[in-house]
């Protein structure tokens, strides 16, 4: 009976430190590489908690079953810490594919928004970018919009790309500052009213997106944003198109 207490213990420490670092790394996913809403709308929620879940969860199973106070000391510390290092390099490689599939760029595409994550960009294409954006963003998502074509060549080439596979939105040859289309997304940005019209049923959602973004309904527009497991809706100023708020809803 000592004996099992004795492992439990052990295994509730580990547990214990684990979720400490199972916290630190939360601060890290959602606070930085997946800021709302792309946690929800780039599936970095469901991703990160696998990854947490196994790793939180194998590690004190293991120390359960390797702990024993019978063993000399030298053997058990040894155990123990093979047990802790697997555990880390389990969690360092599931940030990393985390980070992998991590939101990079908010796009305005021409008539709609498209979140590009690290795995869609092709790393020997981003030399083809402006130079201030030949480098993925660490620290959240950047907002950037695609220039226009210079020919129908450019054009039909970056169309065959994308029907390829690689979306217009992810070719860093197209890419230029988000202020260099803000007159473009304004022409094509709706009135706030004509979402409520569109979708009465959703007017408290609608609502409530609107309270958050400390404007009243009639100094918003909005725009249609493409995820990678859902669309929703842009609220933007319509003076400068800054991003203001988002709206979990799909207006197509």
């Amino acid at each position: 009976m000592l004996h099992w207490q004795e492992r439990l213990r052990a295994a509730g420490i580990h547990l214990l430190i684990s979720l400490l670092l199972a916290a630190l790394a939360g601060a890290l996913v959602f606070g930085l590489w997946y800021p709302y809403p792309y946690r929800e709308i780039s599936g970095g929620r469901e991703l990160f908690l696998l990854v947490v879940a196994v790793d939180v969860v194998m590690g004190p199973l293991i120390t359960l079953a390797v702990f024993n106070r019978a063993k000399p000391r030298r053997e058990l510390r040894r155990d123990l810490a093979i047990v802790g290092l697997l555990q880390l390099a389990a969690l360092v490689y599931g940030l990393w594919t985390v980070s992998v599939a991590r939101p990079v760029h908010l796009v305005f595409e021409y008539k709609l928004f498209r979140v590009v994550h690290a795995i869609d960009v092709a790393p020997d294409a981003l030399p083809q970018a402006p130079a201030d954006l030949r480098r993925l963003p660490l620290l959240g998502p950047r907002t950037v919009s695609l220039r226009p074509f210079t020919s129908g060549q450019e054009q039909m080439d970056a169309t065959l790309a994308a029907l390829s596979g690689d979306s217009l939105s992810a070719q860093p040859r197209l890419w230029q500052p988000y202020e260099a289309a803000r007159a473009e997304v304004l022409k094509e940005a709706k009135p706030m009213a004509e979402l409520v019209a569109r979708f009465p049923a959703q007017i408290e959602a609608i609502q409530s997106a609107v309270a958050r973004t400390g404007r009243p309904l009639d100094r918003l527009v909005y725009l249609p944003m493409v995820g990678r497991s859902a669309a929703w809706t842009v609220l933007l100023d319509p003076d400068n198109a800054r991003v203001l708020g988002f709206l979990p809803l799909d207006p197509f």
